[in-house]
């Protein structure tokens, strides 16, 4: 219990640190452009192939329901709303934390047992700014993008499983799609993977930070942020959910 205690208060130390330290220079750019592309860029590949199959499967399982009550004419705008509310997001950020937290959390947490991060210091880097700033930073700038990438080929998904089963006209299916969302749909689901990001950064850079010395420290430090961020991800979002309803109804 004491531990568990310890470890919120080192987590959130650890994470005001990243407040006070975001917006003071040197703000290495450059970093934060790499790993935009190694925990962004390179995520495309697995989030693509698991976008347009939940797409596929959530319009398959639920074509033959809405049809027993005539309303099979609403699929479109059923797929849309759930995806870009709530599945999209959270589907995304799960996956990307499995692939990106555990990442990060392996190479800071080599760097912590090798000694690097010590040999930052003594050349007058601050570790955190080089290390943890720039891969929190990219992670937030990125979750957004990809959850919106997710959300349209998850839609599309949708249309391919209609035009399966059913004969679906491409402009119609879109044109209902695109009816039945508003901005306080879109913006909400997307802005909360922000959130999301900042977590698998914030959760990873931290186990890494304190990873235990040797390879099974640093074992434990990536399945750790997994875990960590994976139930972070589901319990702020649901806090999210109860926010935006509340404001946006």
């Amino acid at each position: 219990m004491r531990k568990g205690f310890e470890d919120v208060y080192d987590l959130s130390v650890f994470t005001l640190r990243f407040f006070t330290s975001v917006f003071k220079a040197p703000f290495e750019l450059g970093e934060v452009r790499k790993h935009l592309d190694d925990l962004g860029a390179k995520s495309l590949p697995l989030v693509s192939m698991v976008g347009f199959i939940m797409g596929l499967i959530l319009a398959m399982q639920t074509r033959p329901t809405l049809d027993r009550f005539g309303a099979g004419s609403y699929l479109p705008a059923m797929i849309a709303l759930s995806i870009v509310r709530e599945l999209g997001p959270v589907i995304t950020a799960l996956i990307v934390a499995g692939r990106v937290s555990s990442g990060i959390a392996a190479e800071v947490g080599s760097m912590r047992v090798t000694e690097q991060i010590d040999a930052l210091e003594v050349n007058g880097v601050d570790p955190y700014k080089y290390l943890v700033v720039t891969r929190v930073v990219a992670c937030t700038i990125m979750m957004p993008l990809i959850t919106a990438y997710v959300d349209f080929l998850a839609i599309l998904g949708g249309y391919v499983a209609e035009t399966i089963t059913y004969t679906s006209s491409f402009q119609l299916y879109f044109t209902d799609v695109i009816n039945s969302l508003t901005f306080f749909d879109i913006i909400p689901g997307v802005a909360k993977t922000a959130v999301f990001g900042f977590i698998i950064g914030i959760i990873g850079s931290y186990k890494g930070f304190t990873a235990d010395s040797g390879t099974r420290g640093v074992g434990r430090a990536a399945t750790a942020a997994v875990v960590y961020a994976s139930l972070h991800i589901i319990f702020v979002d649901m806090i999210l959910v109860r926010l935006t309803l509340y404001i946006f109804g």
